[in-house]
């Protein structure tokens, strides 16, 4: 009885996910869908020991709810791309500069995206002046700005500083203007998350042309707030999902820094290098 019971609260807190867009707790508990879903499969299985017909029904939902989020994290076909995009949250106390920098630089992107750009952090900018020298700052919270570099030139008067984001297009060779946003969102609910979004939506509902968007979204791909923020610029995800952020002291990794583009692309992940998340390096069709 006792097992059906947390199956039971296990599912509610599943199906609660899905209701992002009615009430912010629903991202809240969309972050831990996949570990529900896997908590849902084990206790599936002990019911069988005496409750067949529940324990069919706990492993029907454990699969269909977490079923596609193993596909999302499945590696997808690399194919190239006409752009390459490094992504990075620096941590506003970062403690490897010069490995992050080394990092960059060895990677060949063409474009950067940063979040938690504090004082200490803007000598990466300079250091990195000879490679990415079209760069654009906006300072946001506490623990630092947000920031694009860029090797391509940028389109006159057409940069933007919102709210936890950086705006900057660019004349990528071959391919026309494109928009590049570095994002930096707020925690979920019990946080500002949603307020933030929808102070958001706006501005990017105003960018015209090709967007590409990298960030700390402090949110699963799968929740409506990235959903909100894709369909508002026209962009897919890159994939596959890769787990950036050591949630609960690493116990629970989470994927919440996304890289976004006109034909989605390829994620891989990069080290920690003196932050307390990965960084992504994508491929990205134009």
């Amino acid at each position: 009885m006792i097992i059906r019971f947390f199956a039971i609260l296990t599912l509610l807190g599943l199906v609660g996910g899905l209701l992002g867009t009615w009430h912010p707790i629903g991202d809240s508990l969309a972050v831990f869908r996949l570990y529900l879903a896997g908590a849902l499969a084990i206790l599936g299985v002990v019911m069988l020991i005496g409750d067949r017909k529940g324990a069919l029904m706990a492993l029907l939902a454990a699969l269909g709810f977490g079923g596609p989020l193993v596909w999302q994290m499945a590696n997808v076909p690399h194919q190239g791309g006409d752009l390459r995009l490094y992504q990075k949250n620096m941590l506003f106390r970062n403690d490897d500069l010069a490995g992050l920098v080394a990092d960059i630089r060895a990677s060949g992107a063409h474009v950067v995206t940063l979040q938690e750009v504090s004082e200490p952090n803007l000598i990466l900018l300079s250091d990195l002046k000879d490679v990415l020298p079209h760069q654009h700052f906006c300072p946001f919270a506490a623990v630092g700005g947000v920031a694009v570099l860029s090797a391509f030139e940028p389109v006159p008067n057409q940069r933007i500083c919102a709210k936890g984001m950086a705006a900057m297009q660019v004349d990528v060779p071959g391919k026309g203007p494109v928009w590049l946003v570095s994002i930096h969102l707020h925690w979920p609910w019990p946080y500002g998350q949603a307020a933030h979004v929808h102070e958001l939506l706006p501005v990017l509902e105003g960018l015209e042309g090709p967007v590409i968007m990298a960030g700390d979204f402090n949110m699963v791909r799968w929740s409506s707030a990235l959903s909100m923020v894709r369909d508002a610029v026209g962009v897919e995800q890159a994939g596959p999902v890769r787990m950036t952020y050591p949630l609960f002291g690493g116990w629970v990794p989470i994927g919440i820094d996304h890289v976004l583009g006109p034909k989605g692309g390829f994620v891989t992940a990069r080290p920690a290098l003196g932050s307390d998340h990965l960084g992504l390096l994508a491929d990205l069709p134009l």
